[in-house]
């Protein structure tokens, strides 16, 4: 059986990468046996280091604030995940912007609260719930140089009501968020 291995790189709560662990973790696709073998977090204090570890993944902790140059964290990000000989790497709340030395390197997938290419970057959903859209989602696509504008791979959307709260439509977010970034992974390396 061919197994291929994943790195899944946050930086806050690590709800997306708890999916991960559940929905595809050490499971078996199309005769394809995923594994979660590399978990990344750049801030040692994020409630996700505790998931990680949860479930049996010591996560490597690489700090931002210590590397003072943008490219130079970049450069270490890629000489872990290669070390670790990955078949994709998953960014899934990891809140920074990589430079082409990253997305040069590194074959990757980045979840997008957001139905793409709209309200591209950070704070999407609240962008996206003060626009008035009537439509909202989330959006996985590949990682290129340009912000949340590689290929996408899978979307999905919802109608909003007119009366939803914020905490209804970011929660209707998540909900798809935790639907499609599984989905999405198979997708990329089983078929």
């Amino acid at each position: 059986m061919i197994t291929k291995k994943i790195a899944v790189l946050f930086s806050g709560s690590g709800t997306n990468l708890e999916n991960l662990f559940l929905k595809i973790h050490n499971k078996t696709f199309n005769g394809v046996k995923l594994e979660i073998t590399l978990t990344l977090c750049n801030k040692k204090n994020a409630p996700g280091i505790a998931k990680s570890r949860r479930y049996g993944i010591e996560p490597v902790i690489l700090e931002h604030s210590e590397y003072p140059e943008r490219a130079d964290f970049d450069k270490k990000l890629v000489e872990i995940i290669k070390a670790h000989e990955v078949d994709l790497c998953v960014l899934a709340g990891f809140m920074r912007i990589l430079t082409p030395h990253f997305t040069k390197n590194v074959k990757a997938v980045n979840i997008h609260p957001s139905l793409l290419p709209l309200f591209k970057g950070a704070d999407a959903v609240k962008k996206s719930y003060e626009s008035g859209a009537k439509e909202a989602g989330a959006s996985v696509h590949f990682v290129n140089e340009e912000l949340d504008g590689g290929e996408i791979i899978l979307q999905k959307g919802f109608k909003r009501t007119w009366d939803m709260s914020y905490e209804e439509y970011e929660a209707n977010i998540h909900k798809i968020e935790y639907e499609i970034l599984p989905q999405a992974i198979v997708k990329v390396l089983t078929q």
